[in-house]
């Protein structure tokens, strides 16, 4: 009897509710309709990956991140290849993404490691459009299984409520995402007990070495190896400024690799090797003392390393005194070529474009990236709907620029002064984790992150003595995206392989 009476009451109470909220019940059937479902595409392939025909799946799927309550966060697209027949537990697994901050993972995946690839010239200057997809001879999947990883707001992953957005958009957030991603797709995969790397380019760098502590810190997962790929983890290296004289040194050796490229220095007929050798020597001995004299630096001097920079640079002694021995990357891109009505590229110096705008101080693209946002998007925008038979008409971001200009850098700054820098994160990461191997490759040409800039940083890691070999350092004669060189990239893939067999046995 007093069951009925409390089941009575209870309707009466609903019906009152619903009487004065007529939209309560709508209101949640919405709600629960509102839920974002995960979806997933497992496709059969096989490939050609150097002199073996592998067979492999592919997944590619959006995982949905949720907080500690349970409500949705955000929904992550990955795409997944496993090599069939092998033994999850010891074959290694690595998580790739690019950088931006706002890219997808669009270019590691189908310029460098994935199965398929791009087709290039093999200076990495494109073909006449549509894009080519070819078997990736070079792909990383002969010795361990990829996730390519789109962060939120890129390829096909967004935050839940869209609302919500911005709040993804910064350094602090940016790797929680990540690494949340990271810890549910080691669960759902069943892959805890896998050597586990990550690779990242470029601002995909500093997202790595945060990680490194994240998801140590949260989820207690343990790296085997870290790849960066064209690094950038102190960005007073790269951030010009009138009171940083730190980049204007770290970049003169990319400016005397691209200038003697180019045929443009006096001294052309020396050895690269010797000339970069030069050219860095001079930075250090002579270049940083006039420097950091900054206005008290004596007239006679002053000409002296406008001559001697004249020299590496293959810039006017005169334009280098106008700009006050400081010459920016952007100015330097612009005034090598300036006579023959050439800009040089951003990402790579050797590839120029044509640049009519003579008295210009800024170059309005980048004529070795702009050329392949077309095919690169084209491929991925295919390749997903046809080959991996995952269909969306939501579109693939392979390039976010609204979440890069909103991009919050105050969590990645110490107490919201200075410059974001991981670096001392990188230190901690190995000591914590003395097995913890480093792979940093660099090309010469790099006008984005310049290679000097890496081997300044790296010299300046407080890491114990005994653990300075757990990070070893390559550089090629190639641009920031260094795999779009076909000689460069049989290079990197060989010397990449052979850093995962040093660490990991029985794949």
């Amino acid at each position: 009897m007093k069951n009925r009476v409390v089941v009575s009451a209870f309707i009466i109470l609903w019906l009152a509710l619903l009487s004065v909220y007529p939209s309560f019940a709508s209101d949640n059937a919405t709600c629960e309709k509102s839920q974002a479902k995960e979806v997933f595409s497992v496709t059969h392939h096989t490939a050609e990956v150097g002199k073996e025909k592998l067979d492999y799946t592919a997944t590619a799927g959006q995982l949905i991140l949720t907080d500690d309550e349970g409500r949705q966060r955000a929904q992550i697209f990955f795409i997944a290849y496993e090599k069939k027949g092998a033994k999850k537990y010891s074959r290694p697994i690595t998580f790739a993404f690019n950088g931006g901050p706002g890219s997808s993972s669009v270019w590691l995946h189908f310029g460098a490691i994935g199965p398929k690839r791009v087709l290039l010239n093999s200076d990495g200057s494109t073909l006449p459009p549509p894009a080519t997809l070819i078997d990736n001879e070079f792909s990383w999947l002969a010795f361990t299984d990829l996730v390519f990883i789109d962060p939120v707001g890129t390829g096909y992953s967004r935050p839940l409520p869209d609302k919500k957005k911005k709040k993804f958009y910064g350094f602090k957030k940016d790797i929680e995402s990540v690494g949340d991603f990271m810890r549910l797709y080691l669960t759902r995969y069943q892959r805890w007990l896998s050597p586990k790397f990550i690779v990242g380019e470029s601002y995909g760098t500093t997202r790595a070495v945060g990680l490194t502590e994240y998801a140590h810190e949260q989820h207690g997962i343990a790296f085997t190896g870290i790849v960066l790929v064209s690094p950038v983890l102190e960005f007073s290296t790269i951030l010009f400024n009138q009171s940083n004289d730190l980049p204007f040194m770290l970049f003169l050796p990319t400016y005397a690799a691209t200038a003697w490229f180019h045929k443009k220095l006096p001294a052309q007929n020396s050895a690269f090797e010797n000339m970069l050798t030069r050219a860095e020597d001079w930075v250090l001995h002579d270049y940083t003392v006039s420097l950091v004299q900054g206005n008290s630096l004596e007239r006679q001097q002053e000409h002296l390393c406008a001559t001697q920079m004249a020299n590496l640079t293959g810039l006017s002694s005169d334009y280098i005194l106008s700009n006050n021995l400081r010459i920016p990357a952007w100015r330097f891109r612009k005034e090598l070529l300036r006579d023959e009505h050439k800009i040089i590229g951003r990402m790579d110096g050797r590839l120029t474009g044509p640049d009519t705008d003579t008295a210009g101080e800024a170059g309005s693209y980048d004529p070795s990236l702009d050329p392949l946002i077309g095919v690169f998007s084209s491929a991925v925008n295919h390749y997903v709907r046809n080959d991996l038979k995952f269909e969306s008409d939501v579109p693939y971001k392979y390039i976010n620029y609204t979440a890069n200009r909103a991009w919050d850098w105050s969590s990645g700054v110490h107490r919201g002064q200075g410059y974001v820098d991981v670096s001392q994160k990188l230190t901690a990461a190995i000591h914590t984790n003395k097995y913890l191997k480093v792979f940093i490759a660099s090309g010469y040409y790099d006008l984005a992150t310049p290679y000097f800039a890496v081997k300044y940083t790296v010299n300046h890691l407080e890491l114990d003595k005994t653990l300075r070999d757990n990070i070893v350092l390559h550089f090629y004669r190639a641009g920031h995206m260094m795999y779009t060189s076909l000689v460069t990239l049989k290079k990197f893939t060989s010397d990449i392989a052979l850093f995962y067999k040093n660490m990991v046995v029985n794949q």
